[in-house]
């Protein structure tokens, strides 16, 4: 798996303008295994390994659900049970259950074996969800099941439905850290539906992988903390704080250098601010604040 230097958190871009509704959980079978395991290669897989014979399993599926249908799809639950799932037990020598292990990209990342609380638990997939995107796993999980909808004839309730064929190249293209082949991908998506929310967000991740691969987060942060910084330095702090997961910093970083620039560097922060805000889920609290503020910067 290839590996991004300077641990770059991605993992809260792919956000999705409308969150759908639903599960987010799925049962695995020996049969659907490696087809949940190509899941991964589109959005972060995490499986939980269980047995009704184990009480622990019980509070720890409660507790993994919860978090996965909160996450909205930024990942995927997939329990197995290990009762039935003879030769994966097998292959993978589980001895004891509950065990969870993360898929990214068709690789499995163990994560813990036995219970954990909510909290902590919320943090190590947090971590998963850092490594998926550092290696451009950014897409959204479908719904197993909609709230409003029901099953279709022939599905089984839980079973994950077909993959939209018309995102396959995007996300092929950011499994393999080509962005600028995603990015053209999306723009050719936008291109033929202009309201495409998933794609437009693509779109603007891809970009953003593009200006953040290779950078090192530490020293672009300190270039921009000095005391005459560069219009560059501003642009990829705002960049990689997005990347870190704080947007608000880098909302905060191009307003405040609104203010105190003119002109073409006045124009080329607002164009990258207007890109980063496409990252995000445009209700998100701190991007409404942030357009608030992007207007009292420039008006």
């Amino acid at each position: 798996m290839a590996q991004i230097s300077g641990a770059v958190d991605l993992s809260q871009l792919a956000q999705t303008t409308a969150q759908p509704t639903g599960s987010f959980v799925t049962e695995v079978t020996e049969e659907s295994f490696e087809a949940t395991l190509r899941k991964s290669l589109q959005h972060a897989v995490v499986i939980e390994f269980y047995s009704s014979k184990a009480p622990e399993s019980t509070a720890m599926g409660e507790t993994l659900s919860s978090l996965a249908n909160n996450a909205g799809g930024s990942w995927l639950l997939a329990r197995m049970n290990v009762d039935t799932s003879p030769q994966i037990v097998q292959a993978l020598q589980i001895r004891a259950v509950p065990m969870v292990v993360g898929v990214i990209s068709g690789q499995l990342v163990p994560l813990w074996q036995g219970s954990m609380p909510k909290e902590e638990a919320e943090k190590v997939i947090a971590e998963l969800l850092k490594m998926a995107a550092g290696n451009g796993i950014l897409g959204k999980a479908e719904p197993q099941t909609r709230a409003d909808e029901p099953a279709d004839e022939g599905t089984t309730q839980g079973e994950e439905p077909e993959e939209d064929p018309r995102y396959v190249g995007a996300y092929e293209a950011m499994a393999r850290e080509d962005y600028a082949t995603a990015e053209a991908e999306f723009s050719r998506l936008l291109t033929e539906t202009p309201g495409d929310g998933l794609a437009k967000i693509g779109k603007a991740q891809a970009g953003l992988l593009m200006r953040v691969s290779g950078l090192d987060p530490k020293k672009v942060m300190e270039e921009a903390d000095g005391k005459q910084p560069s219009l560059e330095a501003i642009l990829a702090a705002a960049d990689i704080a997005v990347a870190l997961g704080d947007a608000e910093k880098g909302f905060l970083l191009l307003t405040t250098a609104i203010t105190e620039h003119t002109g073409d560097d006045r124009e080329k922060l607002r164009l990258r601010i207007l890109e980063l805000f496409d990252t995000q889920d445009p209700a998100d609290k701190v991007v409404l604040s942030a357009r608030r503020n992007l207007s009292t910067a420039l008006f």
